[in-house]
């Protein structure tokens, strides 16, 4: 690293709180004592108030009073930080505000070069997602601060076929985006049992008086998983579907959201899924359609059989849409 990148690292390291000796300081960014010594005396020559200790438990530590100025970030952090608040905004995160004065505390603190950098690096970056609802991102940051504070909400949901609205109590446990939708996912008192909703579908949430305790080591991801894909390992029967063809083709199908969770083995030209008995039938065919002839199925017969009644039915509905002779002739 430059001089600069090792001053703004032990300054960093010194403004945690912590009293640090030359020789942790040294070993913590791997670089000479001796460095240490400089960036120390460049630091308080530039104005840092960095007081020294001697004794057992001395070492240098930063005046209490110190100004507490944003953190300071090298060239590729400066990039990654803006790359993440663009992907951040575009999926519709609840904070986004809070995000866009923090982005605009980290350019006050750049040269005229390192500006003009990170602009270009936003440039070249961007996502293709629909524009978030500015309902849903409060419902979403009423929801976080009430997971963070272990605090109940009343919760008003419509599911998608329905006309009506349920209200129950619910104890958030977490916030997952996946697929494009965000959700939240707890317990349910209505119901009794875990539950996840999409914030799409939420028509209000009020925070209550009630606190409630997340159970240890709970996933929130795991749980959403779980709950979504079709056919997960969580299902007592499995069936073996063996898929071969093009390698680009079963790339493409080993990153689908579902194959890519039940992918059992990937081979030379092979990969061999295992899926839930009750489910396979259902989603799979659909999912392999777009595939044509680039993939073929080895087992089980009944996907097989199930792709032909399905192309059947493709191939029968799109018939009849077809102008007859006589409507061709005119």
């Amino acid at each position: 690293m430059s001089k600069a990148d090792n001053m703004l690292s032990i300054l960093w390291l010194l403004r945690s709180g912590r009293r640090m000796t030359a020789q942790q300081l040294a070993d913590e960014l791997e670089i000479h004592i001796r460095t240490v010594y400089r960036c120390i005396d460049s630091l308080c020559a530039s104005g840092v108030p960095i007081i020294a200790e001697a004794g057992h438990h001395g070492g240098y530590r930063i005046m209490d009073h110190f100004s507490k100025a944003p953190l300071l970030f090298n060239q590729d952090e400066q990039k990654a930080l803006m790359h993440a608040s663009i992907f951040a905004r575009e999926t519709g995160y609840p904070f986004t505000e809070d995000l866009n004065r923090a982005m605009k505390k980290l350019k006050q603190y750049t040269t005229q070069d390192q500006q003009e950098r990170m602009d270009q690096h936003a440039e070249g970056l961007a996502v293709i997602h629909h524009p978030p609802d500015s309902k849903q991102i409060i419902f979403l940051q009423t929801l976080e601060e009430a997971l963070s504070q272990k605090v109940s909400v009343d919760l008003t949901y419509r599911k998608e076929r329905d006309t009506e609205s349920v209200t129950r109590r619910f104890d958030p446990y977490g916030i997952v985006y996946w697929k494009g939708s965000w959700y939240t996912v707890g317990f349910c008192h209505l119901r009794k049992a875990l539950r996840s909703f999409r914030a799409d579908r939420i028509v209000a949430v009020n925070r209550t008086d009630e606190v409630f305790e997340r159970p240890a080591d709970f996933s929130a991801k795991e749980y959403l998983l779980s709950s979504l894909l079709p056919g997960s390992k969580a299902d007592e029967s499995l069936v073996t579907v063996r898929i071969q063809g093009h390698e680009h083709a079963l790339d493409e199908l080993c990153k689908h959201w579902l194959f890519g969770h039940t992918l059992a083995q990937r081979m030379a030209g092979e990969a061999v899924f295992e899926l839930g008995a009750d489910s396979f039938l259902s989603y799979v065919p659909y999912f392999l359609l777009p595939y044509g002839r680039a993939i073929r199925i080895v087992e089980p017969t009944a996907l097989i059989r199930k792709m032909v009644e399905v192309s059947l039915e493709m191939a029968a509905h799109y018939q009849q849409l077809l102008p007859s002779p006589a409507a061709d002739v005119e």
